[in-house]
């Protein structure tokens, strides 16, 4: 064989094998795990990190996913304890925590999941009844949790969260719900409605009886201010009365004085509208004095400029 043929046998072999040593080369992610199968049985399990597998003897016989999953499963036909048929659909969160059990346990894990939470409902369902059924979505969804990670053990699978997306009941028990719930809205909004009125009734009285409380006190504080002025008033006319008196009296007045004084006091009271006034004999007697003095008083001569 000539010696270039050998060359490029030598280099094809080799780059075979560089390519073998590097197919078997793997680096496992942080969220899947690999098994491993040496010669047709389970040898590892490969976690997260750089492994070498063995060419033609090891083989990687699934990648299993450590993340949570989800499995959304049909509505299934339920039976309650009165008789009432419904559709109910459920959702299972679920996470695989062996991957040696979850590749060998049983196979098609996510079908017997669905078969398994489909007769664990019926099995509930048929203890409740129709309106317990409605009302108690998480004793349900508990109940079903636990009996789902039991029975999931052995598979190497953790149930975390079982929830019931819809219970559909018939249309003729859809429609009889609707009613009551129309009725039962119309009652709170009638029963809001009185209360609002009621307090509307109470807040305008108390409002009334404010308003009058208030006018009833602003008349009284005016008619208290109107007999205090006029208290004042009054004491201030006697105060004048007392004090024109006083200085009368330590004035000494002659008796001619007083009655000039009455007589000015008679033409005030007569003011020129009286037709009539009868004068006391001693005030007339004054009067004639006063005239007889102001005859002289005229008489006089004046005096030359």
């Amino acid at each position: 064989m000539p010696p270039v043929v050998t060359l490029v046998v030598i280099g094809l072999l080799v780059l075979v094998v560089v390519f073998i040593l590097v197919r078997c080369i793997r680096i496992v992610q942080q969220s899947k795990a690999y098994i491993i199968e040496r010669l047709g049985a389970y040898h590892a399990t490969w976690n997260v990190g750089l492994h070498f597998k063995i060419p033609f003897i090891e083989r990687v016989a699934k990648v299993v996913s450590l993340k949570e999953q989800v499995a959304d499963f049909q509505p299934q036909p339920v039976i309650t304890k009165d008789n009432v048929t419904m559709q109910i659909d459920s959702v299972v969160y679920f996470q695989i925590t062996d991957p040696m059990l979850y590749t060998y346990g049983i196979d098609r894990p996510l079908v017997a999941i669905e078969n398994l939470s489909a007769t664990t409902l019926r099995n509930i369902i048929g203890e409740l009844e129709l309106d317990q059924c409605l009302t108690s979505r998480d004793v349900i969804n508990t109940k079903m949790r636990a009996i789902l990670d039991e029975a999931t053990d052995p598979w190497g699978i953790k149930v975390n969260r079982v929830e019931l997306k819809n219970i559909l009941p018939p249309k003729d028990i859809q429609n009889a719900m609707e009613k009551q719930m129309k009725a039962e809205r119309e009652r709170r909004e009638a029963i809001l409605r009185a209360e609002g009125e009621k307090k509307a009734a109470i807040l305008t009285a108390e409002g009334e009886n404010q308003s009058a409380i208030l006018r009833a006190e602003a008349k009284k504080q005016a008619q208290i201010l109107e007999a205090e002025g006029k208290a004042e008033a009054i004491l201030a006319v006697q105060r004048a009365t007392a004090d024109s008196i006083k200085l009368m009296n330590e004035a000494a007045p002659s008796d001619q004085v007083i009655r000039i004084r009455a007589l000015e006091a008679f033409a005030a009271a007569a003011d020129g509208k009286a037709t009539k006034i009868i004068i006391p004999s001693e005030i007339q007697g004054l009067a004639g004095l006063a005239e007889g003095v102001v005859q002289s008083v005229s008489k006089e001569p004046r005096a030359e400029v």
